[in-house]
């Protein structure tokens, strides 16, 4: 057996022997301030398996500890603890060490109780308690004073706050649709609820932020909404075109349809139809003559579905508002290329496109196009 030196600074920590409870014993250690390079229970042995080379000092030795790892007890935890490879009380930074309780990983350390221990510790990590995660994607944040300014769309407005967000008036006040934020606004002494319209969510909301300069839904008009899927942008356009107006949303989804129902329940404006956009004759006498068709159905024979629908239901110099998405008509060819071969199918239909713009940031390869149907032939002078 060694000499277990035990100096009130521990300097060095003595020498310690070789033995002490464990396999290979220590290499020495205090109780000291520093713990030296030795110490603690165990020195590089403590009381099991190989023990570490630390102890119980303010920086708690240099590797050591209980039964493992490369760390200490102390102030900044050598570098971990109690057992096992790097030790329980967090890699790098025994119980204190350099991130409240997990040091850089949670209680797991880099070994030890918890493998390789979780993203954050009380303090350290990247989430925990004051770390990166927290509060997920987060909302709108609007602060305690919010202005709603109309957009140059009818119908559409912007909430200007500590953050800006494109919003509708909510036609069904106190009620999200899809977990959207709501924003609440006294307006001469009149409440008004607004919900906030996510552009990575909708593919109207994208095209209105990207500048389109026209979307042809004021309120009170008649939209045929092809591809209406779970209702999301269809509440939106249902907010839009107010209670006077009309939403006829098809869909061909079942399960989508379901939500898409439960949507209509609540905003009367909105006529659910859950079939086959191609086939337009098997709901024709649920539709009436609309004024604007929008068109999301992400179909290779997309520009088809609509010339059918426009030739069905829209009126003469009708619009049309369609989100085209590259991949889904010719993933092999240029996106640019693909568009360009959609406007010209669209033109031979007589849908004739005023407008077309990408839908980058919110979007990758989507565009949207805007045009008329049948426009009237100008009248000669």
């Amino acid at each position: 057996m060694g000499r277990p030196g035990f100096t009130p600074r521990g300097d060095r920590g003595g020498r310690g022997g070789r033995g002490g409870f464990g396999d290979r014993g220590g290499r020495g250690g205090g109780f000291g301030d520093r713990g030296g390079r030795g110490g603690g229970f165990g020195g590089r042995g403590g009381f099991g398996g190989r023990g570490g080379r630390g102890g119980f000092g303010d920086r708690g030795g240099d590797r050591g500890g209980f039964g493992g790892g490369r760390g200490g007890f102390g102030d900044r935890g050598g570098r971990s603890s109690f057992g096992g490879g790097d030790g329980d009380g967090g890699g790098r930074g025994g119980f204190r060490g350099r991130g409240g309780f997990g040091g850089r990983g949670g209680f797991g350390g880099r070994g030890g109780f918890g493998g390789r221990g979780g993203r954050g510790g009380d303090r350290g990590g990247r989430g925990g308690g004051r770390g990166r995660g927290g509060g997920g994607r987060g909302g709108f944040r609007g602060g305690k004073k919010v202005f709603i300014e109309p957009h140059r769309h009818e119908g559409v407005f912007i909430a200007r706050g500590k953050e800006d967000a494109l919003v509708t008036k909510n036609l069904v006040v106190g009620e999200s649709v899809y977990g959207e934020k709501r924003i609440s606004v006294e307006e001469n002494e009149v409440k008004m609820e607004y919900r906030v319209w996510n552009p990575f969510r909708s593919k109207l909301a994208a095209a209105i932020l990207g500048g389109v300069d026209q979307i042809h839904m004021p309120p009170g008009s008649k939209v045929l909404y092809l591809g209406a899927a779970s209702g999301t942008t269809v509440s939106h356009v249902a907010d839009i075109v107010g209670p006077e107006g009309l939403v006829y949303a098809v869909e061909f989804s079942h399960r989508s349809g379901r939500d898409l129902i439960g949507v209509a329940q609540k905003r009367t404006n909105v006529i659910p139809i859950i079939e086959d956009a191609r086939h337009p004759h098997k709901y024709r006498m649920l539709v009436g003559m609309v004024d604007t068709i929008f068109a999301d159905v992400a179909q290779p024979d997309q520009a088809r579905i609509v010339a059918i629908n426009a030739h069905n239901f829209l009126k003469n110099g009708g619009h049309f508002v369609i989100s085209i998405k590259a991949n889904c008509i010719d993933s092999t060819a240029e996106p640019e290329a693909v568009f360009a071969g959609e406007v010209e199918k669209l033109k031979q239909e007589r849908l004739k496109p005023q407008e077309q713009i990408t839908l980058e940031p919110y979007e990758r390869d989507h565009a949207v196009v805007v045009g008329m149907y049948r426009p009237p032939k100008k009248s000669e002078g």
